[in-house]
Parts: structure tokens; sequence; C-alpha cells
């Protein structure tokens, strides 16, 4: 065999080819959000609400609805409790946000013992990108264009929302729904990557793509379209290189977006766009 075919091995396999596309689909919500979590401080929101969808996906399984609308629901309901707590008492909201998280993720483990011993749900939890079917692909290609829109749309509103929430309300915006809008493109984007990354792993591509960015550019603009183009390069040759690896696509992704992170930081001590 020689080197070209070596190197074009995976694209004869159409599980590989559906990872791919599916990785890169997932990646531009994913880094789009990162975004907006990384200037807002968010990122243990992030961390929270792909926990605390376990229990909605595992009462969905049990009441036999689909596992995407089980995980929506938990998702929001983590974000209007946290939300609800944050504003009515004295504790800060990172605490409130490890209580919440921790206590519905616990749940969630819970009752996904009861049930066990009659299926297995650890695709949600680490990923099955190598398994996913069109369907999948389908609802992931209608979050990440979804999610594009409307921060296409109001990008500009979320950024001052961001910045500066005071300011944001004192020129009229809807401080409520930017806040609340922002959580459930989250959410939606999360559920998405239920049969891609997993939940596990969800957190470091809505994490990792804005904070590397970040670093090397001082413009929003330009910290979008670097998010994106890392985030599905990520994607991209993380699933290739767990072909030659032999390793799960998921981590593999993962571990590529924290050596771009720190590539990323080395170049960051030099220069910036």
């Amino acid at each position: 065999m020689s080197l070209a075919e070596l190197l074009l091995l995976p694209f004869r396999f159409d599980f590989m080819v559906r990872a791919m596309m599916m990785a890169m689909m997932i990646a531009v919500p994913a880094a789009l959000l990162s975004c907006f979590l990384v200037l807002k401080g968010w990122a243990l929101m992030g961390d929270a609400m792909s926990h605390a969808v376990f229990p909605g996906v595992v009462l969905a399984y049990m009441a036999g609805i689909p596992l995407a609308l089980g995980a929506f629901g938990a998702g929001m309901a983590c974000a209007l409790s946290i939300g609800f707590l944050a504003a009515n008492s004295r504790i800060k909201q990172d605490t409130i946000m490890g209580i919440v998280f921790s206590g519905m993720f616990g749940f969630g483990l819970l009752i996904y013992v009861q049930i066990s011993a009659e299926v297995h749900l650890d695709h949600i939890l680490f990923g099955d990108l190598l398994g996913i079917s069109l369907g999948d692909m389908a609802e992931t290609g209608a979050v990440a264009l979804l999610t594009v829109l409307v921060l296409a749309a109001k990008w500009k509103d979320f950024l001052l929302h961001a910045f500066d929430p005071v300011q944001a309300r004192a020129v009229g915006l809807k401080v409520g729904w930017l806040h609340y809008g922002l959580l459930c493109l989250i959410t939606l984007t999360i559920v998405a990557a239920l049969t891609s990354v997993g939940l596990l792993l969800a957190i470091a591509l809505l994490i990792a793509p804005g904070a590397t960015a970040f670093l090397l550019t001082r413009r929003f603009a330009h910290m979008l379209w670097l998010a994106v183009l890392l985030a599905t390069a990520g994607g991209f040759f993380g699933v290739y290189a767990s072909f030659y690896l032999d390793s799960a696509p998921a981590p593999t992704i993962v571990l590529l977006m924290m050596v771009f992170f720190i590539i990323a930081f080395l170049l960051s001590r030099r220069c910036t766009l």
C-alpha cells in the first residue's frame, strides 16, 4: 500500500466519513458559544448544564420519550434553578452551580443504576461518534444552523450583555431574553453533542475553542472565526487521528483541542493578531 493510499484509508469507510462530518458540525455551534462563555466567565455553567442533562436522559428513556426532549428539559431546569437561587440567596453563583449540577448528576446516576441491567447509556456519557446515524446528523445540523442564525442576528447584543449587563439594560436591550436565550442555545448544543462527544466531554468543546482563540486575538469578530476554525479542525483531525491510533474519537478530539490551547498559549506570549 502506497503512502497516499494509507493516508486516504479512513475515507474508504462510511462510518469514518460520518464521524468526521458529525464532529465538524457540532464543533460550529459549540465554538461560537464558547466565545461568549469565555467572555462571561461561564465555564462552570457549561459544565453544570452538561452534567445536569443526564437525569433528563434517563427519565426520558424510562418514560419512552425522545432522549433529546428529556435532556433539554433537564438542562433548562438546571439553568432556571441556578438563576432563581442566585437571585434569592446570598450564595455566589459559582457555588450554586456546583451544588445544582452535582446534585442533578448524582440523581441521574442513582436512577441510571436502577435500569443499567436493562440498557446501557454509556454512549450518552462518553459519546459514540462511530455509531451515529443519518438522523443524528440531521438533528445536529439543525441545531448548528439554528445557533448560527441566532448568533449572527444578535451577536452584538449578546456581546454587550457579556461585557456589561447594566449597560445592555440601559440601552433598552431585553437582558432577560438574552440571558435565557443564550442558556437555551447552550442546552441545545449539549443535547446535540449527546451522540457525538457525550456529556462528560461536551464541556471541552464549549470552552476550549473560545479560550484558545481568546489567547490569539483581541477582536471579538476574529475570535469567533478563529474559534470555529480551531474547533472544526480539531473535530476533523481528531477523528482522523483516532483511526490510526486505534483510540476513541471523542477523547482524541479533546486531547487535540488541549494541544491547540498549549500552542496558542506559547504563541500569545510572542504576538497577537
